[in-house]
């Protein structure tokens, strides 16, 4: 007797494991098993309301449940959603009182599935920059008179009076000064971010600022954890709708990258708290709930990219073999209307680095038959230790078939030293390190052309040069 109810325990402990084992969603990731503890200081970054429940309500959930301290700061107030407006106030318009509305009305959203979650007022900080301007603030708006004027609203500064930046200019200053305040105040270790791999405009240009307020502050905070959670991407996450029997998988052409992911699991109590706190944000789930709702599943992502190191002592035998670089994400023309008609899908690797003492060089590969359509758009914002970011060069090159326009911010400059050789197969863009302000670091992003068709793009990456 004592035998059989022995074997019977066996098999129905192995009978549980293997349940378990089989309900775990599959994909090259790691399972994090004890992700938040009662010492960590946890700051989320959400570009926009809702985007700190979609990516990080498990987390914010299991980081209060273990006594951890969490803030989410939000960079907008997501007032430039005309869609969603018009589908949930059924009407249509134009003034600029109307979109300050929308952006006040999702604030008041946010704190209340905050506060759902388990967490108080206190612990949100709006900024309240322009949505969907955020990427021309950081790569155009510097050390100017005029600041960025918001698309719908026509508004040049901050104009939301409960939030910490009222009145801000929209200026990169502004954004890169709040944040900063921020970190060394509440002096984190580990943040969440929107992800680089990200197609909205707003979720890259948080990363990117974050990047380069953690370089400002490297010698006033201690080196925090940064996971970056991914929201906007082509056909992705699929199936549409709610799920909760699902796992939630890195997109298909992101598996194969060089991004680490990682996985918190959560509870079948905290995935419902999860699906109920996207729901407070009716103002978008009145017309994107089966896309909104997709995100709540049993575990949550978060991974990034290895910063690419260079060597910049190549020798030009090496310059002219193949050289290590850095992965190309091909781009898909058909986009969900949410990712403001860009598409990152794929990665291929087809975009490279190398460097010299004096130059950096950038190789393209193109499709053999594009040979007078091909054509590309480079943005490099060069980081050094020595110089305010305000004051560095904020590059963006321009080709078309075999010439080149450069821009330093909104101004077209000259430059002698930049060559483009184009090959059969290549586009080589070389252009002096000075150009970019000699930088310890780059943040770069290349999207290729076909004519006007975009055809692939890169995620920006963060590229040492020193």
């Amino acid at each position: 007797m004592g035998k059989r109810l022995i074997f019977i325990l066996l098999f129905t402990l192995c009978a549980v494991i293997a349940a378990y084992a089989a309900a775990q969603p599959p994909g090259r990731h790691t399972e994090v098993p004890e992700f938040v503890t009662a010492a960590d200081r946890i700051l989320i970054l959400a570009p926009h309301p809702d985007d700190e429940a979609i990516g990080c309500a498990g987390v914010i959930q299991q980081a209060l449940a273990a006594g951890a301290q969490v803030k989410i700061l939000y960079l907008t107030n997501g007032d430039h959603n005309q869609f969603a407006f018009i589908v949930y106030e059924k009407r249509i318009t134009l003034r600029k009182g109307e979109f300050i509305h929308m952006g006040q009305l999702r604030r008041r959203e946010s704190i209340q599935a905050m506060k759902f979650l388990g967490l108080g007022e206190e612990n949100l900080i709006f900024l309240g920059y322009p949505d969907y301007g955020t990427f021309s603030i950081l790569s155009r708006y510097w050390q100017t008179e005029k600041p960025y004027k918001g698309l719908l609203t026509r508004i040049s500064a901050v104009p939301y009076k409960e939030n910490l930046s009222f009145g801000a200019p929209y200026t990169g200053e502004s954004i890169l000064g709040d944040l900063e305040r921020v970190l060394k105040e509440y002096k984190p270790n580990k943040i969440f971010v929107s992800h680089p791999a990200d197609v909205n405009v707003d979720h890259k240009s948080l990363y990117l600022f974050l990047q380069i307020a953690l370089a400002d502050l490297e010698k006033e905070l201690s080196s925090p954890s940064i996971y970056p959670y991914l929201v906007h991407h082509s056909g992705w996450p699929l199936p549409r709708r709610y799920h909760p029997e699902l796992g939630l998988e890195p997109p298909q052409e992101l598996i194969n990258s060089d991004i680490k992911w990682i996985e918190v699991l959560l509870t079948p109590q905290q995935l419902e708290k999860k699906r109920r706190a996207i729901l407070y944000y009716r103002s978008q789930t009145a017309s994107s709930a089966f896309y909104l709702l997709a995100f709540a599943r049993k575990n949550e992502l978060f991974g990034d990219y290895a910063q690419v190191q260079l060597n910049s002592q190549v020798s030009p035998e090496e310059l002219a073999a193949p050289f290590s670089g850095v992965s190309g994400l091909y781009i898909d023309s058909e986009s969900d209307p949410s990712d403001y008609q860009e598409a990152i899908v794929q990665d291929k690797g087809n975009v490279s680095y190398a460097a010299t003492n004096d130059f950096l060089f950038i190789r393209i590969e193109k499709p053999e038959r594009l040979k007078h359509r091909f054509s590309i758009q480079a943005y490099l914002f060069g980081y050094s230790a020595e110089i305010p970011f305000a004051q560095m060069p904020k590059i963006r090159i321009i080709t078309k078939n075999t010439k080149f326009r450069v821009f330093d911010r909104k101004k077209m400059i000259a430059n002698k030293d930049i060559s483009l050789q184009f090959g059969v197969n290549t586009l080589v863009l070389k252009l002096p390190l000075g150009l970019l302000g000699n930088p310890d670091f780059i943040l770069a992003s290349i999207k290729s052309y076909s004519g006007t068709l975009p055809i692939s793009a890169t995620a920006f990456r963060k590229i040492s040069i020193k």
